[in-house]
């Protein structure tokens, strides 16, 4: 599945839907640095063409907690709310190491991939040893989640978070101690220190795609003080990705109120932070006049329909927000569902469901928010399969017994995941049909010889690039390790 060294790579959509449109036999020619350098549409397939079904732009996942993963299918018996939800995240995240984060990231990132997406951005703020101390290698969380998305071969967006506060006027929590670098400068001394090993790793890489580029985030304004928010707004290059919680819970707008006399927005907007180059995330209990503020100043929302209602935060203004002049991007969030189709739908069902009409998004802007916004939040540039854009495509199985009769232009939502095939990165297969091909995570993973009865152990040679049995292995150890923690306690 790929050319000659040097040589372009030619892939020839039986349809591709781009900008919501769909286009019949469309070639996309690309060059050795993973970007597309020609596109010639209604052309008959040639002998040199890899030959695809149906094709989408990439898709970002805007926002994730990777490590969240580890809680899916476990919390649902607790009840209560977004607060009691957090304590279970604070378990596992005081268990983790780098080594255990890399086996982690690299299960979720595959999953990711093997689902549709071809972007993450990871929203990271576990960066010390849990009792607040550095490692003894420098950055070592961070770079556990950049091999791993290098190993999987997924574009990974690392948004590493300030996080310096419990709450307002409260210093951070025991549990909350790694999180933390002690101040403004602490924080923006670290992230430019990690910048600079990003950028040198990826100029050893000269003849490989870009994966992995440092985006940067405040976590939320319950968690950065207004000062130190306006020390690392003044110390933060301008053409870096700035994302930021917002307003996810009453209780964070009626705490910010009491601090500041605004809303989180309105602390953002005295800040100067809102432009372009921000991405708000959940934004789901706004006021008027901060959906006003948003659309005014090009902020992008990250919403993440899934997660909103996994944990009972509820619906946010979508359509308001896209009225104003806000672009809409979306993310996964805590993996407690990973499905970027899934995603696509809560948007628009979420909008039915409050406002009671169908339509309040159309499939092509829903594939937008998806793709071109997605990328456009993590400062991964235009995504629209044009001359110049990464070579990140998504076939899509139109004959499923989800979406077999759909209209080609209606397909996200009818597909889901389970529907996605073959994936490509940069111009390069990473993907087919749920299994990892071609990187070195997919020499990872192993399937187990699993009976009715009895499950034994993975049987060594069985290699079948399956995400699933990285993810099993993974929370198996991390099981292992908060067991052996909570015994020695």
């Amino acid at each position: 599945m790929s050319a000659a060294a040097g040589a372009p790579t030619s892939y020839w959509c039986e349809t591709l839907l781009a900008d919501g449109i769909p286009s019949a036999g469309v070639r996309l020619t690309v060059g050795e640095n993973g970007l597309i350098i020609d596109r010639a549409d209604g052309v008959a397939a040639e002998t040199r063409d890899i030959r695809l079904g149906t094709v989408l732009p990439g898709l970002a996942n805007a926002h994730s907690h990777a490590f969240h993963r580890a809680l899916r299918g476990r919390t649902h018996a607790q009840g209560g709310d977004f607060w009691r939800w957090r304590q279970s995240m604070y378990t596992v995240a005081q268990t983790l190491t780098p080594e255990l984060y890399l086996e982690l990231a690299r299960a979720v990132f595959a999953e990711m991939l093997v689902s549709g997406y071809t972007a993450v951005g990871e929203f990271h703020y576990l960066h010390h040893r849990a009792d607040g101390t550095a490692y003894p290698q420098a950055h070592a969380m961070e770079l556990a989640l950049a091999t791993a998305a290098r190993e999987v071969g997924i574009r990974l967006v690392l948004l590493d978070t300030s996080y310096l506060a419990g709450a307002f006027d409260a210093p951070l929590m025991a549990e909350q101690r790694r999180f933390g670098d002690g101040s403004a400068a602490g924080w923006l001394g670290r992230w430019a220190a990690l910048r600079s090993v990003i950028e040198t790793d990826a100029a050893t890489r000269p003849t490989d795609p870009t994966l992995v580029t440092l985006g940067a985030a405040l976590h939320s304004v319950r968690a950065v003080p207004q000062d130190a928010m306006r020390e690392i707004l003044a110390g933060l290059p301008t053409d870096v990705p700035l994302h930021i919680h917002l307003s996810e819970q009453p209780r964070e707008n009626v705490d910010c109120q009491a601090a500041y006399g605004v809303t989180p927005t309105g602390v953002l907007a005295g800040l100067g932070a809102l432009s372009p180059r921000l991405s708000v995330v959940h934004a789901t209990h706004l006021s008027s006049d901060d959906v006003a503020l948003l659309g005014a100043h090009g902020v992008t929302v990250v919403m993440c329909p899934s997660t909103e209602a996994d944990l009972g935060d509820g619906i946010g203004p979508a359509h308001a927000l896209a009225a104003a002049g806000t672009p809409i991007a979306l993310g996964s969030d805590q993996n407690a569902v990973i499905d970027p189709f899934l995603e696509m739908r809560g948007l628009e069902m979420g909008e039915r469901l409050a406002s009671g009409s169908r339509g309040r998004f159309s499939p092509a802007q829903l594939l937008r928010a998806a793709g071109a916004d997605g990328y456009a939040s993590l400062g991964l540039g235009r995504a629209g399969l044009a001359p110049g854009d990464p070579a990140d495509l998504v076939e899509v199985d139109a004959h499923s017994i989800r979406t077999v009769g759909a209209d080609p232009g209606q397909l996200v939502l009818a597909a889901t995941a389970a529907d996605v095939r073959r994936v490509i990165v940069g111009g390069r297969l990473v993907a087919d049909t749920g299994r990892l091909v071609g990187t070195p995570a997919a020499t990872l993973s192993v399937t187990a010889d699993v009976s009715p009865t009895t499950t034994s152990a993975p049987t060594a040679g069985s290699s079948d690039g399956s995400p699933a049995a990285l993810l099993r292995d993974a929370l198996a150890a991390l099981d292992a390790a908060s067991a052996s923690a909570s015994a020695s306690a």
